[in-house]
Parts: C-alpha cells; structure tokens; sequence
C-alpha cells in the first residue's frame, strides 16, 4: 500500500476535534448549560436576535435574514463525508440548538437510507421545540419528477414545519447537453411539479433553477413566473458551479427582484458555490439585493470547493449589520465553534488552519508586531472575539494536567473545555487520558479533545483494536500482527508483512475482516508541538460492494467512509482510524431498517 503521509503542526486553538453532539456542552460567558436530552436551557440564555414567527412565503421582519443549512445534503457530498442516520440526528439536533431556520436534511430519493434518515431527523428534530421556542423547518431535495417529490413528502411530512425543495436547470448548457429538453418543455414541467407537491398537502415548496448563474434571465423570469403560479413559497438561485462574482450576482437578485411578476409573495434566497473562492462574497451581495435566505453549510463543505460558509455569513452580518441595511440573523453564534468541530470530526473533512472564524489558527497571533499590539488591546487585530463563537481555552483555576492529576481535576478541566460527560464516558476517556500522562510531561487541552474524539464519539463498535505489534527498519521485510476483538468478546489474530508498518497492519486487518475495500485518503497530523505529540490519521475508504446511492443529477455512485484515530503512538493511530472506517462502512451496511413507513417508490430505490 503505497500511501502519502502528510504532517502539520496547527498551533493554539488545534481544530483536530469536532464533538458529536448527543454530549452536554457548555456556553462560555455567559455560561449556558444545554442537556443532550433536548434543547432546555437550564441557566442564562445567550442574546439572540428576535426571531419573527415561521411563514412559509413571507418574513414579517423585512431585515430578518433566513439561514437554510444544508450540511446534511449538500456538505455530505463531499468525497468521504458519509454519515450514518444517527450522525445525521446528532448535526440536526446541533443545528436546531445553533438556531438554523431551515434544515436541508437529504436528498429521501437518493436511497432508502437517506429517506429514513430525513424522516427520522423530519419526526425527532423537526418537533422538538427549542428553549426559546424555535423549530426549525425540516427539507428534502427532489428532482422534478413525480417519484422524488413522493419521498420527499413521505420523509418530510411529519415535521411541524416541512419543506419540500424541488429543482430543474434553467441553463442552456444543462438543457442542451444534460436534460435534452427546450425551455418551454423546462417551464412546464417546473410548473407541473410546484403545483403537484403543493397538491400532496405540502404548503411550503421551494424552487431552484439550477445553474441560475449561467441562464438567460429573461428566462429566468419566465420559469419564476410560472412557479410562483403555481405555489412556490420560496425561490432560490443558485450559482451551481461559483461562476458569478459579487456584482454580477447581485445584480441578478435584484434583476429577478425587479422583474418577476408575483416575486412579492415569495422569499427570494440564494446558494453559492466557491468554485473561484467568492461564495461567502457572492452571498452577502444576494443578501444585500434583497435575498432572505441564504443556502450554507458548516466549515463550507460540499462538492468541488464547497458551499457558502454558515460561520463566515453569519458573523459578517453579524458585525456589519449596520452596512448591510441592518441584516440580521437567528443564530446563536457561541454556538458556531462547537458545531464547526462536530460536523468536522462526523464528516472527517477538517478545517484548514487559516479557516476563517473556526481555524486553529483564527485567533493566534505569532508576529511580534501582532502580539504587541493585542497585549495593549486585542481590537487591534482581533474584531472577533473567541467567545462569539463559543471558543474558550483559558482555565480560571490554573489546573495543569499531569500523570498524578485526579479524576476531579480531569473532569473540571473537560468542563472548561465545554464538555459534560456521563460517568462511563469519563471514565473511559480518564484511564485513556492517565495512559498518555505517563508518557508526556503536560496534557495539552487538543490533547484531551483529541482523546475526547477518539474515544468518545467514534462509529458504532463492530471490530475494536486489541493488540498491536509491529517490526520494521532496513534490515529485513516489516511485519505486523494484529488482534481485533469482535463484537460478542471474541478475539481475532492475523500477521502480514507489508512496505511498511501501516501497510502490513492494514493487510492483517483486512484478512480478518475480510471486507474488500480500497484505501482512498490517508492522512496524518500532529495535534500538538513536539516529539511527544499525539497524532491524528484520517482515512478514507471506498468498498468493492460499498452502498450505491442517486447524486441529484441522477447519477449512480459509490459511497465512501472515513475514519479517524488519535495515539501518540502514529501507527496505532493510523490502525484505529482504518478500523473506525471499517465500522462504519459496516454498521451503515447492517444497520437493521427502522420501523418507518415506507412508500413504495422509496422501496425500490
């Protein structure tokens, strides 16, 4: 197994680990405690802007800006970013707690997992009513056939506030080389499909004319003309492929805006891909025209180079609200970071360091110039403060952890940290944390999250890592043996030789598992400075007889999995995450059917 390994070394605030959430979480200053049962806010609650009541077509607050996530559809197309149906619950019931308007759940005619998924996120998190009274819409995506929109509603339906989001391309490039249909067949057939999920009892239908930004708007306005007839509730343009740049696309909101017969009775929204960096930019300019909803997703996921990013659109509004005609949001933003490591470590797509708002280094400051100068005040280069978005690592009682740290003072320092966990789940995580001491000096804070994740919130246990042992150098073939221990308690050994450590231990691994798959990514970091530092690996694999599943455009495609692992030990780490990847890829494969009914068009996909 030929495989690149590479290494980074990201300082102070380390975005190695994204917590999933059935967890109790902290809200620093004011401090605001939030149990995983539901969204009770048990002590002070954060300041939110006023939140106007839920109507489908219309905002009652002109300046109120509607956020529609769509993590859960879009960001999952990246490449690896696969989720089972309970990560899938976990992000929604954080974004319900974050305060996302509009949940895009899944793409229900994709496969029968992903309509079980959206139907459960439709029945649990669709319901739950938030602290200060807040449910989130729930949406599925459909093409516009008959077929799609019956999963879509079927999935979505038992939400108190469902949506269903149906779409067509508008482009000629799409019409000509991908549809093969002309733009009057186009028309009839985005009307017909508005006015049919409207018939099956859906009052809230959203319409996109995919790859706005490359269509004629003349067009354009006629299609969303038509739709509008028909009852759509919401339209949003999206630029598909990050073609446009800032004016170019707020020319078009405010064209479609000015030109549309009826668009006063529907919300106009936008959905910017970053194929050229500017969706963030595209976005606010479409806000600025005169969109009120904006499509995005956590840490910017989705296909190619991503999707508008939640954090980097709610904070500008946030902080330039005043120039923006005084825009606002629904967002609970300390609840930003927390959600941004989540959806990191479930997807296993983490954030680069100079991220914007949630990188490591967001709010390290390494220039002399730059340290003085926050040392005198940090407003001279910090116009964000780490407690906006939920980030704090200072420790009020000066606790340094060590090998003869106690149970009290670990748990203390995982409170500070932002993490309650469950008798059981501390203590698993405390013996993991006391083997480490032993080993370093000083137990950093990414040191402790990394553990956190590692042993905390990883997949659903098939095979766990028993044993490990390998040789290897220049003198001679290396070699790995390795015992997986099963599910019921049973113990498996395998040896395997291999060009490297990692390489052989994979190779014992798969002849014990047994389980065909081909290793797509690997990487390694190191979550802090020196020697001793404990490594991260991140994998991802693809099986022979992975799970197929429908891209929107129609297409057929395999799923693939990731997995993480953390030890100071780099071999260690790289076998947990190979086999953290292998549970899930299992347990998405045997997960027993949820007692859901199911529709039959849902049936036979």
């Amino acid at each position: 197994m030929a495989s690149a390994i590479t290494f980074a070394n990201p300082n102070f605030y380390s975005s190695t680990f994204s917590p999933a959430f059935p967890r109790t979480l902290l809200c620093p200053k004011p401090r605001v405690l939030y149990s995983n049962a539901s969204s009770s806010c048990f002590t002070t609650k954060c300041s939110l802007s006023p939140r106007p009541p839920y109507i489908p077509h219309h905002i009652p607050n002109p300046d109120y800006v509607r956020i529609f996530d769509t993590t859960l559809r879009d960001g999952e197309q990246s490449p690896g970013a696969t989720m089972t149906a309970k990560e899938k619950i976990d992000i929604a019931r954080q974004l319900a707690r974050l305060g996302v308007d509009i949940i895009e759940a899944g793409f229900p005619a994709a496969s029968r997992d992903d309509f079980e998924a959206v139907k459960s996120i439709a029945m649990e998190v669709g319901n739950a009513v938030g602290d200060d009274g807040h449910v989130p819409a729930i949406c599925g995506l459909s093409r516009c056939n008959k077929a799609d929109i019956d999963a879509a509603w079927e999935a979505v339906k038992h939400a108190k506030y469902p949506r269903i989001h149906t779409f067509i391309a508008t482009s000629d490039i799409h019409l000509n080389y991908k549809l093969k249909k002309t733009r009057e067949q186009v028309v009839a057939i985005a009307r017909d499909m508005v006015a049919y999920a409207r018939s099956l009892g859906c009052d809230d239908v959203e319409f996109s004319p995919e790859d706005a930004g490359r269509s004629d708007t003349e067009f354009l306005y006629q299609v969303l003309g038509e739709v509008i007839k028909a009852g759509a509730t919401t339209l949003n343009i999206p630029d598909t492929v990050g073609y446009t740049i800032p004016s170019e696309f707020g020319q078009l909101i405010a064209d479609i805006k000015a030109n549309t017969p009826g668009i006063e009775n529907v919300i106009i929204s936008t959905h910017c891909q970053n194929d050229l960096g500017l969706a963030t930019a595209n976005t606010l300019a479409g806000a600025y025209a005169g969109a009120r909803q904006l499509e995005v997703t956590v840490n910017g996921i989705g296909e190619r180079a991503g999707n508008a990013s939640l954090e980097e659109i709610v904070m500008a509004l946030k902080f330039k609200s005043k120039l923006l005609g005084g825009l606002h949001t629904g967002i609970n933003t300390r609840h930003i970071y927390m959600s941004s490591k989540m959806v990191a470590t479930i997807s296993g797509l983490y954030t680069q360091p100079h991220k914007a708002i949630v990188g490591a280094n967001a709010f390290a400051h390494e220039s002399g110039i730059h340290q003085d100068g926050m040392l005198k005040h940090k407003g001279t280069y910090e116009i964000i403060s780490p407690e906006d978005i939920g980030l704090t690592r200072s420790n009020q009682y000066g606790i340094v952890l060590g090998k003869l740290s106690g149970r009290h003072a670990f748990r203390s320092q995982l409170m500070e940290l932002g993490y309650d966990l469950d008798p059981k789940e501390l203590d698993d995580v405390f013996w993991r944390f006391k083997a480490v001491a032993e080993q370093k000096k000083h137990v950093t804070d990414d040191d402790i999250e990394a553990l956190i994740s590692d042993e905390i919130f990883k997949p659903q246990v098939v095979w766990s890592l028993g044993d490990l042992q390998v040789i290897s150098g220049t003198l001679g073939l290396t070699t790995a043996a390795v015992k997986l221990i099963y599910a019921d308690g049973t113990e498996h050994i395998a040896h395997s030789g291999g060009t490297g450590p990692v390489d052989a231990a994979y190779k014992a691994i798969d002849s014990i598992v047994k389980m065909p798959v081909t290793l797509l990514e690997y990487s390694l970091t190191s979550v802090t400075e020196g020697i001793d530092a404990i490594a991260t690996t991140r994998v991802v694999i693809r099986g022979e007889n992975s799970q197929t599943a429908t891209h929107s455009t129609g297409e057929t495609f395999l799923r693939t999995f990731s997995g993480t692992g953390a030890a100071m030990d780099i071999v260690v780490s790289s076998v947990q995450a190979y086999v953290s990847a292998l549970n899930k890829i299992l347990g998405f494969k045997n997960a027993p059917a949820k007692k859901l009914e199911i529709p039959s068009v849902v049936k036979n996909l």
